[in-house]
């Protein structure tokens, strides 16, 4: 009779917290949404910001946040899958993985300012670049290589032994094994990672403010030339990202409609990690399928 009673008040009170949980989120974004609703226009979305003006919109801001995630992405994804896979099939256990382990545990839990002012020190002072998108990029991924290299070890990890012995009883070798069977068993947890990775990208502001600078060029759509100071292309020029414009537009309230751009800009950017995520999600799950030949 105990064990059945502490049993019901077991699942009652998970089923509480968990819908305290749900609660919470969807009133959290429920109340970010409507602070910004009168925002959430395509005037906001493509015009760019007016200094000391009400009116003003997040266009450069809105492109440089997603630029920057694809190109923090396509540098950080590979390098941290690669590393996944070392530490998971190739590495074998000694001071030398250890070694790697508490570099990636350790480089995990560093704060992002201090990311950020070694950004400062390496890719904008020693490289020559100055504030530019590049070395934002680049401080992100140093930021997300931990979070990446850890989900996806843990990801490929958790696929059964049973698996590759299947592969290797077929006659594949390792690499054919790791590429055809496993990583593609493992994908829903190394997309985890990505959207993790993802996430943090688009909400980071303290390793940016050092890297890719507080300021956009007046961005030019029609010149495609990457050396050009307004060209879209151009990867080191300074990039301002949403997430450190809201932070400016509080910290300095120059503008008379400060708060209506933050909770506006504020929306857009909780809207954007929703789409990323239900796309990221959507474009994992038509790979898997392929990878495995599922229909």
């Amino acid at each position: 009779m105990k064990a059945k009673l502490y049993d019901k008040i077991a699942t009652i009170y998970f089923y509480v917290v968990a819908g305290f949980l749900v609660a919470f989120l969807i009133s959290l974004i429920g109340y970010i949404l409507y602070q910004g609703r009168t925002r959430l226009n395509l005037s906001f979305l493509t015009s760019p910001p007016k200094f000391m003006e009400a009116g003003g919109g997040i266009g450069p801001q809105l492109f440089n946040s997603i630029e920057l995630l694809v190109i923090t992405l396509i540098i950080s994804v590979p390098i941290g899958l690669g590393a996944g896979i070392y530490m998971a099939e190739y590495a074998r256990p000694g001071l030398f993985t250890e070694v790697i382990r508490l570099s990636v545990e350790t480089l995990s839990s560093m704060p992002s300012i201090v990311v950020g002012l070694f950004g400062l020190l390496v890719f904008v002072t020693m490289t020559g670049w100055g504030y530019s998108l590049m070395a934002g990029a680049l401080a992100l991924t140093v930021l997300n290589l931990p979070v990446m290299t850890r989900v996806s070890e843990d990801a490929i990890k958790s696929v059964p032994s049973s698996l590759r012995e299947a592969s290797f009883a077929l006659g594949a070798t390792k690499w054919q094994t790791i590429t055809k069977v496993v990583v593609p068993a493992a994908m829903p947890g190394i997309l985890t990672g990505i959207i993790l990775t993802a996430g943090r990208i688009f909400g980071e502001a303290a390793a940016l403010l050092y890297t890719a600078g507080m300021s956009s060029p007046a961005l030019n759509f029609s010149n495609l030339n990457p050396s050009s100071p307004t060209s879209p292309l151009n990867l080191f020029r300074p990039a301002e990202t949403l997430a450190v414009y809201i932070w400016k537009v509080n910290s300095e309230g120059l503008a008379p409609d400060a708060r209506q751009i933050a909770d506006g800009a504020s929306a857009v950017l909780l809207l954007a990690v929703l789409t990323f995520n239900l796309f990221a999600r959507w474009l994992g799950g038509v790979l898997y399928r392929r990878m495995t030949g599922e229909r």
